[in-house]
């Protein structure tokens, strides 16, 4: 005999902040037109760098806002049971590829300028840089509650953060070339931001295919989860168990667990459920149990 049970299908987090991230969104596309016009102008590699930056930062945050969108709107599709929510991991995904390109691109370019820097203005980038400055921490107060939440979010958040310093950076290049006249001090900046950008991209990607590949959370030792089932009263056996997150703060697991044909099955199911919510903060759990009989099916099973 097979029980089930799950809680009701927490809202993403994330949801909650669609008003605050498409106002950062549209600060920073703003910011970011006017950050690439005035790098062209200049020819400056440090404008240009945090402006193609910019772009990514711009583009992070509108996948983010449609990833959120579209999990709502699909949130009550019969189809989908479990609504667009790996949306906003795929989102966070890309935004990683996207950072990766533009570090290698900035890097890239600053190397070229070494043997030979080009004569920036000064005054246009500390102007510019200050404007910068403004946009990003208004973009970073929006989106730092939110991004303690949702993956997504983090990865629209990260980017913020990058472009915060980056702005900070750029501040210090301007003020160089303008005060002693230091050719190298741009493509010393476009190394830096590259550099500074490629770390923290490498764990958003990580942290998104970890949960794409359906690994169990870092904090969930499945052995152990397995142990403490298998320690119930009642439980004879404990197999075929799974843990995944879905998306951020969205985790859910499954088992099958054997008992003896003379065990109260709700009991068990109830103890079993109780302690993946209060252990392992797993609330949404399905669990099957079964009699010895049912139990050698499942290990038939090749996957």
């Amino acid at each position: 005999m097979g029980h089930g049970h799950g809680h009701g299908m927490p809202t993403s987090a994330s949801g909650r902040h669609v008003g605050r991230l498409a106002a950062a969104f549209t600060v920073t596309a703003v910011f970011m037109v006017v950050e690439i016009a005035t790098g062209l102008a200049t020819g400056s590699l440090a404008l240009l760098s945090d402006g193609a930056h910019m772009v990514t930062d711009v583009a992070g945050v509108g996948l983010a806002l449609a990833a959120i969108i579209a999990a709502r709107r699909s949130r009550h599709r019969p189809g989908r049971t479990f609504g667009l929510y790996r949306a906003e991991v795929l989102a966070a995904l890309a935004n990683a590829v996207l950072l990766f390109g533009v570090a290698g691109y900035v890097l890239y370019e600053a190397a070229t300028r070494f043997a030979e820097p080009p004569e920036v203005p000064g005054m246009p980038v500390v102007l510019v840089s200050l404007l910068g400055l403004a946009a990003n921490v208004i973009a970073f107060l929006l989106l730092r509650e939110g991004a303690a939440e949702s993956l997504n979010l983090r990865g629209a958040y990260l980017e913020v953060v990058a472009d915060l310093i980056g702005s900070l950076g750029v501040l210090v290049s301007g003020l160089v070339t303008l005060l002693f006249g230091w050719r190298y001090a741009d493509p010393i900046l476009g190394v830096a931001i590259g550099l500074f950008v490629l770390p923290r991209t490498w764990t958003l990607a990580k942290r998104s295919l970890r949960i794409l590949f359906q690994h169990a959370p870092e904090r969930v030792d499945v052995d152990e989860l397995t142990g403490a089932l298998g320690r119930l009263p009642g439980v004879g056996e404990v197999h075929d168990v799974h843990v995944w997150t879905l998306t951020s703060g969205m985790e859910v697991a499954s088992a099958h667990l054997t008992v003896g044909p003379d065990c109260d099955q709700s009991t068990i199911l109830a103890a079993a459920r109780e302690l993946l919510a209060d252990d392992y903060q797993l609330e949404h759990a399905t669990l099957q149990v079964e009699s010895g009989t049912a139990a050698k099916t499942c290990r038939e099973l090749h996957w």
